[in-house]
Parts: C-alpha cells; sequence; structure tokens
C-alpha cells in the first residue's frame, strides 16, 4: 500500500540529498577538508554522520569530534569550494522532477540550508516552480533539525495538520525531526552520498518506509 493511501494532505520534501544532489557535493568537499583536522572519514561516513543539520551545528559537532577549534578561515574555505562545485555541478536528484510532476498531492519544502540559498538552489535546477512560495528554512524558527521547528512551520504555513504530513527526509537528523513533529515519514536513499548502511540508521530514527530512489517514492506517493 502506498503511503498516501492512509490519508494525507501535505507531502514536505527536505531539499538537500533529496531534491538536489548539494549533499553529494558537500559530503565530498568536507570529507576532504576535515582530514586536516584528523578525523578520516569517507563523504558517505561525513553525510551519515553531520548531514541534515543546520551547517553552524554540523562545524560545532565537527569540532567536537576533532577535540580542536577549526583553523582561522577554514570554513571560509570550504564554503568556497563548496559554491564553485555548485557551479558547475548543482542539479536535480536523477528522476525527482518526473516525482514532483505526477504527484497530485500538495507539497512543500523545509530546509536547514538558509532561504536565499534554499531559493537559488531550486531555482538553479528547475524545481523551484513545483514548490513556490511553499519553501521554508530554518531559518525561520527557533531550531534546527532534529527539533521538529521546521516540519511544524512548514505544516501551519501551508493549512495542514502535522498527524496528515508527509516528511521526505535523507538524513536521521531530518527523520527524527519529522517523527518530533508527529508525521509519517519516508526515508530517502536515492542521493548520491547514501550508503547502504544508512537504511538501518533511518529506520532507526522512524522512517517506516524506505525509497531506494526516486522510482520507488513516486510509487509510495502515487
Amino acid at each position: 500500500m502506498a503511503v498516501a493511501d492512509a490519508g494525507f494532505d501535505l507531502v514536505i520534501f527536505d531539499c538537500d540529498g533529496v531534491l538536489i544532489n548539494s549533499e553529494e557535493i558537500a559530503s565530498h568537499v568536507c570529507a576532504e577538508a576535515v582530514a586536516e583536522l584528523g578525523l578520516i572519514m569517507t563523504p558517505y561516513d561525513y553525510a551519515s554522520r553531520y548531514a541534515g543539520m543546520p551547517v553552524a551545528e554540523a562545524w560545532r559537532r565537527v569540532e567536537a569530534d576533532s577535540g580542536r577549534p577549526l583553523p582561522e578561515g577554514f570554513r571560509d574555505r570550504v564554503d568556497t569550494e563548496i559554491r564553485r562545485r555548485f557551479d558547475i555541478e548543482l542539479a536535480a536528484i536523477d528522476g525527482m522532477a518526473d516525482v514532483l510532476r505526477e504527484s497530485p498531492h500538495p507539497r512543500c519544502v523545509a530546509s536547514s540550508t538558509r532561504l536565499p540559498l534554499l531559493q537559488k538552489n531550486l531555482t538553479k535546477t528547475g524545481l523551484i516552480d513545483f514548490f513556490a512560495p511553499g519553501v521554508f528554512s530554518v531559518t525561520q524558527v527557533k531550531r534546527g533539525k532534529p527539533a521538529p521547528d521546521v516540519f511544524l512551520y512548514a505544516a501551519s504555513q501551508m493549512g495542514a495538520d502535522p498527524s496528515r504530513c508527509i516528511v521526505v527526509e535523507d538524513s536521521v537528523a531530518g527523520v527524527s525531526a519529522g517523527r518530533r513533529a508527529g508525521m509519517e515519514v519516508i526515508g530517502f536513499m536515492g542521493g548520491g552520498h547514501s550508503s547502504p548502511s544508512i537504511k538501518a540508521s533511518l529506520e532507526q530514527a522512524g522512517a517506516r518506509r524506505i525509497a531506494a530512489n526516486a522510482g520507488a517514492l513516486r510509487s509510495l506517493l502515487a
């Protein structure tokens, strides 16, 4: 049975790693960068540990894991390289435009990315018209994921009861936020940053269904 068969009024999509390949790009850049701090990990490891939360919180956790503060200019260098690669490589996740085109349900975006950049990235990848004006950021609420604030805010702005919302998320932090908001959550593994091992973590965080790719997500939302 498709998730939507249970009767839902709104689908809330995370952006990075669900709609666009930004998480894959950023995870590669950041995994290379944190090696100089003594944290040796693959891009998959980096995404599994730090993806889905606001950037400032991710860097706080990197500092804690490395046991020392970030070097002066470190974040600026990383941000510059991420922006450079976004300009070249940023794209919609394979098949996601078809999912959005064919799904009959009201939808919106709720992301940890700052609102201006979120709107820019959705525009660059050709997805903004599927959502505008329903584009929401954690910068509009008090707490970032895994707190439920941004999902509850998105539901309120869209006029939907949280118990009748489906969240599509690729990260443990995001799945946890969706469940804490009282929403059904689909774990999405269609981004290039997702390793097979993340499936168990998404399920443990509360995702009762997993979509391995956009085609599987389309079936769940049909």
